[in-house]
C-alpha cells in the first residue's frame, strides 16, 4: 500500500469533492489522515440549558423552533438568532455573530450541538457549533473532532471521509527507528493518527500530538545536521590562529570596552576562526547590542592575516549604513575599505574589507582571499553562495537584529552555533515608550519639540501605507513637507526612503548624523543599522500597523546614548484595533527586551508568520508548535545528534523525509 494513493479512491469523493478537497491541501489519503481536529466537541457530557449558571461555559445538545437574521446597530454586524431547546425542555436563544448564512440551515426541526457561553436574559451567544445527525453514531458519541474545514468541504464531510481513511494508516511507514519508541514510549504513527482523530479522552490528544511532532521535529532535525556536514564536507577554510596588533589597534580605537557579552562572543568566533572547518555561527543580540562591533572585530581578524573581509546585507539602504559605520575606524586602522552594490562598485580586490549587497556574489566578482564572510539580517550563506565563491571557503558569521526565541533559533538555525548578545552596553537607559491616539498627536510633537530645542534630534517614521514601495516614499515626501510647514516649521527636517538614489540616500544620513538636521521623516528603511546617539526621541505614525518586531527595530533607533530617550505610537483609538494590534502595542510599552517580546510575537503569530517562508526555509509544521513545544525540539535536537551515524537502514527513513532542507534553505532574496 502506497500512501500516496489518492483521496478519489475513497467512497462519496468524486472530481467534484476531490477538486473542492484540493483547496484544502488534500489530495492524498495520508494528506486527510494528517489534517487532524482543531478542536473537540465534548457530547458525553452535553448539558441542559436550565442545569447552567451565569456565564458558565457548556455545550448544549439542542432542536431549533425557529431562527432570524436580525441587524443591528453597529455597522456590517448582524446577528442570527436561533429559539432553541434542548431534550429536558429548556429553552434559550442561541446567538450567532455575522454568520447571516447559517439563518437558511437552522430550519425548524434542526437538531444541533451549541458550544458557547450563557448569557443574561436567557441569551446563548454562540462559539462553534455542530449540526447533529438523527441518533448516535460518529458526530454525536463520546469527543466530536472539530476539523479545519471551508464552505466547500464541512466538517462533517472530513469526519466521515477521515473514517474511512484511517484503517489504511497501518500501511503508512513509520520512520521513527524502534530504539526511541521504545526508549520514550511512544505509540505507533499509525495509532498516534488513530488516537488523535478518536481518542476517547483528551489525555489521548496530547500523547498522539506529542507523538507525532517529536517526528517531525527529528525530520527536521536530521535535515540540518546533513546540510551542516554538506556545507563542511572537504570545506576548508585559512586557520587565522590568535588576535594580533590589528586587533590590538582596534579595541584602542574604540571609544569603549567592549561588554561582557561581547567579549564572549569573541571568544566563541576566535575558537572558531582558530580552526581550518569553516565557521558556521549565528551572532543575534537585541537593538543596540553592539554586534556591529563585534561583526568588525571578525573582519579584521581576516585582514591581520592578510585576507579579505566581506560584510553582505540584504538592501542597498542597509549596506550603506553599515559602510558609514565602519568607514571610520577602518580609515584610522589603515585598512582599506570598499563598498559594493547594484548602483555603487568598488574595487573589490584591492580592498581588505568589502561591504555590499548579493551583488558581492554575482558572476565577475572575484576576491583576492576572502576569509571572513558576515551575512546580515538572516539571509542563508550556503552551498549555492559559497559555490559562487569558487575556490574560496570563508569563516561565516550570520548576523541578525531581530532576535528570535531560543527554541525557534534552535530549529530555524540548528546548523549553526548560536551566540547571543542580550544586553546593550552599560550606561544606556531603556527607552520609555508611550501609546498615544491620534486625537492626542499634538501632544507627542510637543514633547518632540522639546527635545529638539533641547539640542537633541528626532525620528518620524510614516505608516506603512502601500505595498508599493514608490507610493510609501511619496507619501514619506509628503510628510515630511506638511510638517516643514506646520509642526515642525522652526526645525530642519530631512527625509529619507528606499526610492532615493544611493548617493542621496548617504547624504541625508551623513547630514543627520553631523547634525545638520534636526528632524529624519523616513519609512522603515531605518529598521536597522542607523546609529545617531543624539536622537532621542521618535513618533511612529498608524503603529497599529506595523508588526511587533519592526516596532521595536524602529525603536532601536533612539536610545543609543546616555539620555533618556522616548518612543510615541500613534495609532487609532483602541476600540477601533483588532485585538492583537492592540496586545502588539501593550507589548511594545511594556517590554523592552527583544527577546520577551519574540516571545510574545511568536504566541501572537507563530513561527510560520514571525519568519516568513522566504528566510526561514521551515516546512509547514502539521503536528508541532515552536511556541510550545521548547521540551520537544530539545529532545529532537539530542535524538538527531544520537541518530546522525546510526546505521542507513535505521535512519534512512527519516533522511528521506529530510531531503527538503537543502531545497527549502535559501540564500539571498
Amino acid at each position: 500500500m502506497n500512501e500516496e494513493i489518492s483521496v478519489s479512491t475513497l467512497k462519496g469523493v468524486g472530481p467534484k469533492v476531490a477538486e473542492r478537497l484540493a483547496t484544502l491541501g488534500l489530495e492524498t489519503v495520508e494528506d486527510l489522515v494528517e489534517h487532524v481536529p482543531r478542536d473537540f466537541l465534548d457530547w458525553s457530557r452535553a448539558t441542559g440549558f436550565g442545569a447552567l449558571r451565569l456565564g458558565q461555559e457548556a455545550t448544549v445538545e439542542c432542536r431549533v423552533e425557529r431562527a432570524r437574521v436580525r441587524p443591528t446597530r453597529r455597522r456590517n454586524l448582524k446577528l442570527v438568532e436561533a429559539t432553541v431547546v434542548d431534550p429536558e425542555g429548556g429553552r434559550a436563544t442561541a446567538v450567532w455573530f455575522n454568520q447571516a448564512w447559517l439563518a437558511e440551515r437552522l430550519v425548524p426541526g434542526t437538531k444541533l450541538l451549541v458550544h458557547g457561553e450563557l448569557q443574561s436574559g436567557g441569551t446563548f451567544r454562540v462559539q462553534r457549533h455542530e449540526l447533529a445527525g438523527d441518533g448516535a453514531g460518529l458526530h454525536t458519541v463520546g469527543l466530536v473532532p472539530l476539523y479545519p474545514a471551508s464552505e466547500a468541504v464541512s466538517t462533517v464531510k472530513l469526519r466521515e471521509l477521515t473514517e474511512q481513511a484511517l484503517p489504511l494508516a497501518r500501511w503508512f511507514p513509520d520512520a521513527l527507528p524502534a530504539e526511541l519508541r521504545q526508549a520514550e514510549d511512544l505509540p505507533l504513527r499509525a495509532d498516534a493518527l488513530t488516537l488523535y482523530h478518536r481518542p476517547q479522552r483528551l489525555e489521548d490528544v496530547r500523547r498522539a500530538r506529542e507523538r507525532l511532532a517529536l517526528e517531525e521535529l527529528l525530520v527536521l532535525q536530521l535535515g540540518l545536521l546533513e546540510r551542516r556536514r554538506e556545507l563542511e564536507e572537504g570545506a576548508v577554510a585559512p586557520a587565522l590562529g590568535r588576535p594580533g596588533e590589528l586587533i590590538a589597534g582596534y579595541r584602542r580605537e574604540l571609544p569603549f570596552a567592549f561588554t561582557p557579552e561581547q567579549e564572549q562572543a569573541i571568544a566563541a568566533i576566535d575558537v572558531d576562526l582558530a580552526l581550518s572547518r569553516p565557521m558556521q555561527r549565528l551572532l543575534q543580540g537585541d537593538v543596540g547590542s553592539g554586534k556591529t562591533v563585534v561583526a568588525l572585530y571578525a573582519l579584521l581578524r581576516a585582514v591581520e592575516r592578510g585576507h579579505q573581509g566581506a560584510l553582505m546585507a540584504p538592501t542597498e539602504t542597509l549596506a550603506e549604513q553599515h559602510f558609514l559605520t565602519i568607514e571610520p575606524i577602518c580609515t584610522a586602522l589603515e585598512v582599506r575599505v570598499e563598498l559594493l552594490t547594484g548602483s555603487v562598485k568598488g574595487e573589490i580586490e584591492q580592498a581588505d574589507v568589502v561591504v555590499g549587497t548579493h551583488a558581492l556574489i554575482q558572476e565577475g566578482v572575484a576576491f583576492r582571499s576572502l576569509a571572513v564572510a558576515v551575512v546580515d539580517e538572516q539571509h542563508r550563506f550556503g552551498v549555492e553562495q559559497r559555490r559562487a565563491l569558487g575556490a574560496s571557503t570563508p569563516h561565516v558569521l550570520h548576523m541578525t537584529a531581530t532576535p528570535i526565541p531560543r527554541t525557534l533559533a534552535q530549529t530555524v538555525y540548528g546548523d549553526l552555533d548560536v551566540t547571543e548578545i542580550a544586553r546593550p552596553p552599560k550606561g544606556r537607559k531603556p527607552v520609555i515608550t508611550r501609546w498615544v491616539s491620534h486625537e492626542r498627536a499634538a501632544e507627542a510633537y510637543k514633547r518632540l519639540q522639546r527635545h529638539l530645542r533641547e539640542g537633541r534630534q528626532a525620528y518620524v517614521v510614516c505608516p506603512l501605507v502601500s505595498e508599493s514601495e514608490a507610493i510609501e516614499a511619496r507619501a514619506a515626501e509628503q510628510e515630511a513637507e506638511r510638517l516643514r510647514s506646520a509642526e515642525l516649521r522652526d526645525f530642519r527636517v530631512g527625509c529619507l526612503h528606499g526610492r532615493m538614489r544611493s548617493a542621496e540616500r548617504r547624504a541625508v544620513m551623513e547630514e543627520f548624523k553631523r547634525g545638520d538636521l534636526d528632524v529624519l521623516v523616513a519609512t522603515t528603511v531605518i529598521e536597522v543599522g542607523v546609529d545617531v546617539p543624539n536622537a532621542t526621541i521618535m513618533i511612529v505614525q498608524e503603529a497599529d500597523r506595523f508588526g511587533l518586531a519592526q516596532l521595536h527595530q524602529l525603536r532601536g533607533r533612539v536610545g543609543r546614548g546616555a539620555e533618556q530617550s522616548f518612543c510615541l505610537l500613534v495609532s487609532r483609538p483602541k476600540d477601533e484595533l483588532t485585538e492583537e494590534a492592540q496586545r502588539r502595542l501593550e507589548a511594545l510599552v511594556e517590554i523592552s527586551d527583544g527577546f520577551r517580546l519574540a516571545e510574545v510575537d511568536l504566541e501572537l503569530r507563530g513561527e510560520g508568520q514571525l519568519l516568513g517562508t522566504r528566510q526561514s526555509g521551515l516546512p509547514d509544521l502539521k503536528f508541532a508548535s515552536l511556541a510550545r513545544d521548547r521540551a520537544l525540539v530539545a529532545k529532537a535536537k539530542e535524538w538527531a545528534a544520537r541518530l546522525a551515524d546510526a546505521d542507513e537502514e535505521i535512519v534512512d527513513p527519516l533522511r528521506r523525509q529530510a531531503k527538503w532542507i537543502d531545497e527549502n534553505h535559501r540564500g539571498f532574496a
